[in-house]
């Protein structure tokens, strides 16, 4: 039975209720709502702390998944799952095929360059750390652009440390 089938608290109850509503309003294909409905079985496992559930609906919703802008939440939800398990280069992975193909995703940019951030604060050397540093400048730059009023700890990082002039934002 999927998930969806077993909410039995209100609030996945209402949520599941709203989506089948607007799936069978929503002109969309056979193909398309099924693809709908493993991501949001994959969110709801996520939410859950299912991880391995929430993976296997991901990559089936993948499969079905043709718009590359739904397929890049798909990726982020990946990214997030290994990222939380401690993978953050399989998290890498998923957050930058996320990126490729929607680049406005600034929640995505911010999650690669607290990894990078990360890394090169654990890095071995400083010519190691001096490269994820620069790393995680570059997608924190990027993310800012998409949203000025977030990251504010990225902005002050990157204002203190020279890697960018904070004012060219605003």
């Amino acid at each position: 039975m999927p998930r969806s089938q077993r909410n039995d608290n209100f609030v996945d109850q209402t949520f599941t209720v709203i989506a089948d509503t607007i799936l069978k309003l929503f002109p969309a294909s056979q193909k398309e709502k099924e693809a709908f409905a493993y991501y949001r079985d994959g969110m709801s496992a996520q939410g859950d702390g299912e991880y391995a559930e929430a993976l296997a609906n991901y990559e089936e919703a993948l499969k079905l998944e043709e718009n590359s802008y739904d397929r890049s939440y798909v990726y982020y939800n990946m990214g997030l799952i290994h990222a939380s398990n401690g993978d953050h280069d399989k998290a890498l992975e998923f957050y930058e095929q996320a990126i490729d193909l929607n680049p406005r995703m600034p929640q995505a940019l911010n999650n690669v360059a607290v990894i990078y951030h990360h890394k090169g604060e654990n890095a071995q050397d400083e010519e190691q750390a001096e490269e994820y540093f620069n790393k995680a400048a570059d997608h924190w730059v990027r993310a800012i652009r998409l949203a000025p009023n977030n990251y504010i700890e990225a902005q002050n990082w990157l204002k203190t440390t020279g890697r960018a002039d904070i004012n060219l934002f605003f």
